[in-house]
């Protein structure tokens, strides 16, 4: 089997670094914010991505961020194959809604549309749209929300009653073609039913690979209790240059360039985070600079100061495709990459990994690689 390489619309901002790295005295630790996330600079990344042959960008979600639905719909008309994976939450949207813009979006973009379903880890921003459910009752609303969403794009009107969702004759102008896949993610116990039960894709931020299986053989026996088969995706940072030690390199700087005192701070403030993924990532490396490769071309450097997918593949052309063989023989189906700055990381992956990949097998059927 083949493997999609999807590539990351960095909304909030670009840089070098980990971090803002300009003089700025109010530069956010969370934020490489070096190249401002204007839709000039989008619309590079976006090219870049198309150019180096990877099948879409996801498009993230949260007050940090720009709005994912208007961001990618302006890149539409600029660009011509690349497919948008939109995260948007459903506590702020509602199911009829959502679907009426994804059946736009589909329309508009000629079928270009991906979904991911993003169920909200963190109490305090969700609270911040306004959604004041807590955590399992945030998953229970995911798991309607799923099911009302694809009802509304039957072919006739849609009546479903939930604990937190009641429509009555939902539907839109006409279905999306093609219906987009709805992309899923969380590591906790409420969680893994929805995933098997709902999605078409289970996403996991980038753990050892042993992890990575036990939590694929989890969510695949939801999935076969449900009567459902599913696909599997990984969310990792990419740091790949032609030698190892480049490559390497290149997380020394970056380490270099850290705060202690930041570093402290954010391993205190995650180790005890509402989101159960959250909480793995920071335990990979505990808030300590020390023992960063903690599986082959595996560095947990990236979430010393930020959340979210905290791990990076880093090494050779040759080593980083190996561990996407190896990732892919734990039944990972799709990889959604990023690397900082991410026009530069894109063609350094395009032109260099993606190569090694299609020679092995593993890229049948997706796009070469076109011109800048």
């Amino acid at each position: 089997m083949s493997v999609d390489l999807h590539w990351f619309l960095p909304t909030a901002g670009d840089g070098r670094g980990i971090v803002d790295n300009s003089n700025s005295s109010n530069a956010d630790p969370r934020t490489a914010g070096e190249r401002a996330p204007t839709l000039d600079y989008l619309t590079q990344v976006a090219r870049a991505a198309e150019a180096a042959g990877f099948t879409g960008v996801l498009t993230p979600t949260g007050t940090h961020c720009e709005d994912a639905w208007l961001t990618t719909a302006a890149l539409i008309p600029l660009t011509t194959r690349l497919k948008f994976l939109v995260a948007f939450r459903p506590g702020a949207i509602s199911p009829t809604l959502a679907a009426q813009m994804a059946s736009s979006f589909q329309r508009l973009s000629g079928g270009r549309l991906l979904l991911n379903v993003v169920t909200g880890g963190d109490s305090i921003e969700q609270q911040q749209f306004g959604d004041w459910l807590n955590k399992d009752q945030r998953y229970a609303r995911t798991a309607e929300f799923m099911q009302a969403l694809r009802g509304t794009w039957a072919d006739e009107p849609f009546d479903f009653t939930g604990e937190h969702y009641t429509l009555a004759g939902a539907t839109t102008s006409a279905p999306p073609n093609p219906v987009p896949p709805l992309y899923f993610g969380g590591s906790s116990a409420a969680a893994l039913p929805v995933a098997g039960a709902h999605a078409d894709v289970y996403l996991t931020w980038g753990e050892p690979p042993a992890a990575v299986a036990a939590k694929i053989a989890a969510v695949r026996e939801h999935a076969e209790r449900a009567g459902r088969s599913i696909r599997f995706g990984i969310r990792l940072h990419v740091i790949t240059r032609d030698t190892s030690a480049e490559a390497w390199a290149v997380t020394e700087k970056m380490l270099a360039g850290l705060d202690p005192d930041a570093v402290a701070a954010t391993a205190a403030r995650f180790a005890n985070a509402e989101s159960e993924g959250q909480r793995r990532m920071t335990a990979l490396h505990a808030g300590s600079i020390a023992d960063l490769e903690i599986a082959p071309n595996l560095w947990a450097g990236i979430g010393l100061v930020r959340g979210g997918a905290g791990t990076a593949l880093v090494g050779s052309h040759t080593e980083v495709a190996d561990r996407i063989a190896e990732y892919h023989a734990a039944g990972i189906d799709e990889f959604v990459l990023s690397g900082y700055p991410h026009v530069e990381e894109a063609y350094w992956f395009g032109e260099g990994v993606r190569p090694i990949l299609a020679r092995r097998g593993l890229l049948t059927g997706s796009p070469a690689l076109a011109p800048a």
